[in-house]
Order: C-alpha cells, then sequence, then structure tokens
C-alpha cells in the first residue's frame, strides 16, 4: 500500500484528528508502516520504495533498509541496494521516470517525507 500523506490525521476536531493511516495500519495488526509527511511524487516513491525492498530483502531491519533506501536517492548510488538488486533499481529509474524526476531525486522532496512508525526491527 502506498499513499500521499499517510503520516498525517484529518481534521475530525474529536482528538483522533492525529492518527494518520500509518497508525491505523498498525492498529489493524501491522507491525511497522512507512508513512509519508507530504503528497508525494509517485516516480520518487516508486524509486524510493524499490531501493527501500532491495535492502530489505538482505536481511537488514526495516529502519536500516529505509535510511539506506533513501541515502540511496540522495546519492544516486543504488549498490547499496545490494549489486544486482541495485542494477535493476537503477534501470527501473532510468527507463520508467521521467528525466525531470530522475535528476531530482536526491532533493529532499523526494526522499524526507517518508517516516518508519511502529517496529523497525
Amino acid at each position: 500500500l502506498s499513499a500521499c500523506q499517510t503520516g498525517l490525521g484529518g481534521n475530525l476536531g474529536t482528538g483522533a484528528e492525529i492518527l494518520g493511516l500509518g497508525y491505523q495500519m498498525q492498529r489493524a495488526g501491522a507491525r511497522a508502516a512507512i508513512a509519508s509527511l507530504w503528497t508525494v511524487d509517485d516516480g520518487g516513491t516508486q524509486a524510493l520504495m524499490n531501493a527501500f525492498y532491495g535492502v530489505l530483502q538482505s536481511n537488514q531491519t526495516k529502519a536500516e533498509a529505509l535510511r539506506q533506501a533513501q541515502i540511496a536517492l540522495i546519492t544516486g548510488d543504488y549498490t547499496a541496494v545490494g549489486e544486482q538488486r541495485g542494477s535493476i533499481v537503477a534501470l527501473q529509474i532510468r527507463d520508467e521516470l521521467q528525466p525531470e524526476v530522475v535528476n531530482r531525486l536526491n532533493h529532499p522532496f523526494y526522499w524526507a517525507p517518508f517516516i518508519l512508525i511502529g517496529n523497525g526491527l
């Protein structure tokens, strides 16, 4: 599941507005959720999530996988997600994203809105 602003609550006025979708996912049984704090670009999210799951497959914690995925977007070096997987992610980014997005993935707009809620292990 990927959606924008999942780390934010609504405007209910009941006190429950601080509870975003990420919290609600945990309440429903998920051990952790990655949520975004603002509207995010689909291409940038795809790049970050591909890198995240690549790192996660190498038995890193969720927190470390998110950190390495964010660093990969900042540096443009996807080998941190594993040499083979990193090559696949780099090709997906190059082939599937618009060039103007690819050239700006290092900007915090693309990697900074994501937070890990819950068990980061």
